[in-house]
């Protein structure tokens, strides 16, 4: 039992996800930020790197007086999606405060954190889980947010390098693109999948949508090895 995972990302149309350097675009920001609301997801789940955007203020370090016990805590501010979930293995990232655009935080460790992180996750009121020793085990990342915090649908929103481990783990279902006019072509920087995946993954077209400045929304269902690698006509749509 895990939710349902769409992957919601922004790309050069040949698939840079670095956006230093392209032309400023007020249409580009509104439509990704009108796509995630439409998408409707109980939770949004990135990196360390890119949650790190919202911290606020200096670091201000714990000190823990006790061990705490490696499961789940839910913090005041749990209890209503959406949710802003963000994988953090080693516990380094200091955020000082408990919500991200309204929705509050949840944190994904493994067992190897300090007693001194944990101590200021509760201090900051964010929640946390533990899925692995060392790294990461998605798979059970996915099932605690579902059995525990009652989360069924995520946007995944991360990184090349995230991004392809959920693929690999055939962990993605959905895939939502918003491909911008815009030809990147710089060698060495992050793509929407940078992750061995084992070999190509066949998706399935669900449809394609024009919107406002040449952007293009497409989306995908993911197929696994075993499904049907044919893909059905869609026709595009305008709005």
């Amino acid at each position: 039992m895990r939710p349902r995972v769409t992957l919601h990302m922004m790309s050069s149309i040949d698939g840079r996800i670095n956006t230093v350097g392209w032309p400023v675009s007020a249409d580009r920001d509104d439509a990704y930020e009108m796509l995630h609301r439409d998408l409707r997801s109980d939770a949004w789940l990135v990196g360390r790197v890119t949650m790190a955007e919202f911290a606020l203020g200096e670091v201000r370090p714990m000190l823990a007086d006790r061990i705490y016990p490696r499961q789940t805590w839910k913090a005041a501010a749990a209890g209503m999606a959406p949710y802003a979930v963000y994988l953090d293995r080693s516990g380094c990232l200091h955020l000082n405060r408990e919500r991200v655009n309204g929705d509050a935080l949840i944190a994904i460790l493994t067992t190897n954190v300090s007693d001194d992180y944990i101590a200021e996750l509760r201090r900051d009121g964010i929640s946390y889980i533990f899925a692995g020793d060392t790294e990461l085990d998605l798979h059970r990342a996915l099932h605690i947010l579902r059995t525990e915090f009652g989360i069924e649908t995520i946007l995944l929103e991360g990184g090349g390098t995230i991004n392809g481990a959920f693929l690999r783990r055939d962990l993605i279902d959905e895939v939502s693109l918003l491909i911008l006019p815009i030809a990147d072509g710089k060698p060495g920087v992050p793509t929407t999948f940078d992750h061995n995946i084992a070999g190509a993954r066949p998706l399935e077209l669900i449809s394609v949508t024009t919107l406002k400045g040449g952007l293009l929304h497409v989306r995908y269902q993911v197929l696994s090895a075993d499904q049907d690698r044919g893909c059905r006509a869609v026709a595009p749509s305008a709005s």
